[in-house]
């Protein structure tokens, strides 16, 4: 299907769609950290409140309230608002943006609450960081450079304040915070390599659904439904129009004279002349009708909500743009159409066919290149 610039543009268009399914991913799986990281703060403060600085600590405390409430608004106007406007190029920066203000705040507030000269106080901050980052890397996996972010503002003021201080029980937390970073910075790159795969692989799965089903349903030559997707599409349409009592025409139509095009100028030409067909009938109806083509030069049409007196003026059109075309060493083509409308109460399709392919009939019988009507 298509040569290289269309497959550019299929890989193009799956490559935005796993980019969505990203960030989508990411709303939906890091909605809790905005309460976690809050109540991680509050649980610190509460374990370490004789150990603290009280003006600092509410200072904090304040400074994380506003962060995590504007990450709730940023939630709520997320899942608010239309599917359509769920894009990575609305919403990523300002995730970022939010995500950045929150884990700078609480990085900074930890070293700020943080006292000098108490190692269990330091040890317990020191706790809490880590285990930030522990839950950085579960909530925002589908964006590395999002969790790495995060920790890294989350664990470096307290692990380089750390680094330089002359006690080894302080200098070996922090050698120790650093090592267990980069084991975490490689675990985040493995795991955004393994769910972009998965993305990439649901959505090619989806793609190969989509082409393998088109294929069942259309007709190699025409790129109309073939046989059996028109009837199981008319079948439903028929029921349809049952329903809601609404009217309900179909339009058999026949080539004339095909073969003789066949044995005279090769199916080469007659494979083109079919081509031309299935052209001129997928631009003359709309997105409502069914069309297809059931075999060899014969074709079918329904047409809901559509009375028998509009439904035969569409098919003299048709006639009219029918003669029109030009292919190779024909110069005349003509086709032959029979139009019949549903009955009242009528349970039948296949009967609804059938009195439409007996108008057919009676047009070739009058001469061809025309349009009958069911009586």
């Amino acid at each position: 299907m298509g040569g290289p610039g269309f497959r550019h543009d299929q890989d193009a268009f799956i490559a935005a769609q796993v980019r969505s399914d990203r960030l989508h991913q990411l709303f939906h799986q890091s909605f809790p950290a905005i309460f976690g990281s809050f109540l991680a703060a509050i649980m610190l403060c509460g374990l370490c409140w004789e150990r603290f600085d009280h003006s600092v600590l509410f200072t904090w405390i304040g400074l994380l309230t506003a962060s995590s409430l504007l990450r709730l608004l940023m939630f709520v106007a997320w899942f608010r608002c239309p599917d359509s406007e769920r894009t990575p190029q609305r919403w990523e920066r300002k995730y970022g943006f939010t995500l950045v203000l929150s884990a700078g705040i609480w990085g900074a507030g930890a070293f700020a609450v943080m006292p000098a000269n108490d190692l269990l106080a330091q040890a317990l901050v020191m706790l809490f960081a880590v285990g930030m980052s522990v839950s950085a890397v579960s909530c925002y996996s589908a964006y590395r450079y999002m969790t790495l972010a995060s920790i890294g503002l989350v664990l470096l003021p307290c692990t380089l304040w750390l680094l330089f201080q002359s006690s080894a029980i302080q200098v070996g937390m922090a050698l120790a915070v650093i090592v267990f970073a980069s084991f975490v910075a490689s675990a985040t790159r493995k795991l955004a390599e393994a769910l972009e795969t998965a993305f990439l692989l649901t959505r090619e799965m989806e793609r190969a659904h989509r082409i393998a089903t088109y294929a069942a349903q259309t007709d190699e030559l025409t790129g109309l439904k073939n046989r059996r997707a028109f009837f199981e599409h008319a079948q439903q349409l028929f029921h349809d129009c049952q329903h809601n009592r609404l009217p309900l025409c179909a339009v058999m139509l026949d080539m004339d004279h095909f073969k003789h095009i066949n044995d005279t100028y090769g199916h080469q030409v007659g494979d083109q002349v079919l081509r031309q067909m299935g052209v001129i009938i997928n631009r003359s109806f709309r997105d409502t009708d069914v069309f297809g083509r059931l075999g060899g030069e014969e074709f079918a049409i329904l047409l809901p909500d559509t009375s028998i007196e509009v439904a035969l003026n569409i098919a003299e059109q048709l006639i009219q743009s029918i003669g029109g075309l030009m292919t190779g060493p024909v110069h005349r083509i003509s086709a032959s159409l029979g139009v019949a409308a549903m009955d009242i109460g009528d349970n039948d399709f296949q009967s609804l066919l059938n009195n439409a392919d007996k108008a057919l009939y009676r047009a070739k019988a009058r001469g061809r290149n025309q349009v009958a009507v069911s009586e």
